[in-house]
């Protein structure tokens, strides 16, 4: 474990969820985008889908070959190169000017993100000592509010004023100005290679067995239902506002600037309260908040734009409220050897999931006479079901060092994450 003094680690923290902040608005901003991208390429829902899913498929395997090589590098090296390719990717996404193009984009942006995301939580499990690891992934998450504040707003009203591609010359200069302080606040970063890392011949063995660990099995598992159940239902919030309640893509920014205005303190908030209370318990409470805003936005009846702009911030607070407890408990599952890797296939298995649940979600909506989207309140009850799954299953996820015969019965509390 590292030593830091408070300021230094406060100064590192803010850093990874400034970084946190542009891989997140990468990702959201197609979202509100979608209507204006669906019209400039003239593409269907389903394509639209795919792009989004582009990205998280090539997140996914790019974090699954990371945990082959992830812990053989000092995390400050790694952590810069790969963000450097992050901006690149970005410049490719801003020139794209036609559909195949930008899936390739997409898809280059996807495999720099995917790595990027297993980095940051990587430092967080070295860094951070177990019994603040909430409040300091609650500040990581802090990001998504940050995107939703700023990032995502900005990125809507650039596009409405300018051209879709408008925000990902924004998120260029955001990432050059961010990756110089990086190289100045974080710091050398590799304790983790005191012990001399496996040669190659012994990698995919390796990587077989953190697949075959019955715990990060579990662990995986859980990742993988959060994130199907919510990408089910939060890329299409957006198109289905505009093409079915006649929302103007401008005002969109207000509904995501609400939302991020209510997560920004939350997520630090829900943070500590997985520290004092249980990372499995808020998780559940979190979860099963969030199932009636789900099944609001995709049966959503004719409401003002006043009743969206004050339902938005409830639904993104228990969204958001899934995923911190989520991602502290995961930080506790591996052994401090294997933290590295585990993450970079955690990370792997959010972005097939993200992908998968994008994917299959676009392949059930279709686009009625008058360009509506219909077969979004079936998308709802299938992610209500799928989340629910998820409650269930977070008993079996166990921190490092829980032995069977002391792991609590079902709805209890493991003892190793406090």
């Amino acid at each position: 474990m590292y030593s830091m003094s408070a300021p230094r680690e406060r100064r590192l923290l803010w850093l990874l969820a400034l970084t946190q902040f542009t891989i997140i608005m990468d990702f959201m901003v197609m979202m509100p985008l979608g209507p204006q991208i669906m019209h400039a390429f003239n593409i269907s829902p389903a394509a639209f889908a795919a792009a989004v899913s582009a990205y998280s498929w090539c997140s996914g395997l790019s974090g699954l070959l990371a945990a082959t090589y992830i812990d053989r590098f000092d995390r400050r090296k790694l952590l810069l190169v790969v963000y450097a390719l992050f901006a690149v990717s970005n410049v490719a996404c801003a020139f794209a000017d036609s559909y195949p193009l930008l899936l390739a984009a997409r898809a280059f942006a996807g495999l720099t993100g995917g790595v990027l995301g297993s980095i940051i939580m990587a430092i967080v499990g070295d860094v951070i000592p177990v019994a603040r690891r909430g409040a300091a992934t609650g500040t990581i998450m802090t990001a998504f509010s940050i995107a939703a504040i700023a990032g995502v707003p900005a990125g809507v009203m650039l596009g409405a004023h300018f051209s879709w591609s408008a925000p990902f010359v924004l998120l260029v200069v955001f990432s050059v100005i961010i990756w110089i302080a990086g190289s100045r606040i974080v710091p050398t970063l590799d304790q983790h290679l005191s012990k001399r890392p496996p040669p190659l011949a012994e990698v995919l063995p390796n990587l077989y067995k953190l697949f075959a660990n019955a715990r990060h099995l579990n662990a995986f598992a859980l990742t993988f239902l959060v994130m199907v159940s919510h990408m089910l239902v939060i890329p299409f919030i957006s198109p289905t506002l505009v093409a079915n309640h006649g929302i103007a893509p401008a005002q969109l920014s207000w509904l995501y600037m609400a939302g991020g205005a209510a997560t920004f303190f939350t997520s630090r908030a829900i943070g500590r309260l997985a520290d004092r209370y249980g990372k499995h318990r808020v998780f559940r409470v979190a979860v099963v908040l969030s199932l009636l805003p789900v099944l609001f936005v995709t049966h959503l009846p004719e409401v003002s734009f006043l009743v969206m702009l004050l339902f938005f911030p409830i639904f993104m607070i228990v969204m958001s409220g899934r995923i911190v407890p989520m991602q502290a408990l995961l930080t506790t599952v591996p052994q401090p050897a294997q933290r590295g890797a585990f993450l970079s296939a955690n990370s792997a298995l959010q972005a097939l999931g993200t992908g998968f649940g994008a994917w299959f979600g676009g392949l059930m909506l279709s686009s009625g006479s008058g360009g509506q989207i219909l077969g979004y309140g079936t998308v709802g009850w299938i992610a209500v079901a799928v989340a629910l799954c998820a409650v269930l299953w977070v008993s079996r996820v166990t921190a490092a060092g829980d032995h069977p015969a002391a792991r609590p019965p079902l709805g209890g509390e493991s003892m190793g994450e406090a």
